[in-house]
């Protein structure tokens, strides 16, 4: 089956409405059985409506259904959305994996092994010199506010 990629507000939604404790647990128990709103609003602390609201907070995000049954609404979890989300959780933990790797392969080396990598060429703009190389006999300028008097941090 072929996977139409989320989008950036999908993923927004998603994550957003996941954010919440009660909707987390919302998701839970539907994605067990399907339950009414009613069932879910006994099971917790607070108002028929406020429960109402994380539903729909819930629906919008993908993350459940809602269809009629008589003059009930069963909500049922959507695991197609919690699965598009984990594929996206997954590709950031396989850039994350591979930065490790990386670096774990950096640090196992033998640093008499390593070859120096030159630093990033530094190119001047149209009409400018370059810097030129620094003389190794040439003695190194004196720190600003290296007299005393000006400097601020020392006292006289």
């Amino acid at each position: 089956m072929r996977r139409t990629p989320i989008s950036e507000d999908d993923v927004d939604r998603i994550f957003r409405a996941l954010a919440d404790r009660t909707r987390r647990d919302i998701v839970r128990r539907t994605l067990v059985g399907e339950v009414t709103v009613s069932q879910l609003a006994s099971s917790y602390a607070m108002s028929f409506a406020a429960v109402q609201k994380h539903v729909a907070v819930l629906e919008g995000a993908g993350l459940i259904t809602k269809h009629p049954n008589g003059r009930e609404r069963l909500v049922r979890g959507n695991p197609e959305t919690i699965r598009r989300a984990q594929l996206l959780l997954d590709q950031f933990e396989q850039l994350w994996r591979d930065r490790v790797a990386r670096l774990d392969a950096l640090l196992a080396a033998d640093p008499s092994d390593a070859v120096r990598q030159p630093g990033p060429e530094v190119r001047s703009g149209p009409g400018e010199q370059p810097d030129p190389e620094p003389d190794p006999g040439r003695q190194p300028d004196p720190e600003p506010h290296s007299h005393p008097e000006t400097h601020p941090t020392r006292r006289i």
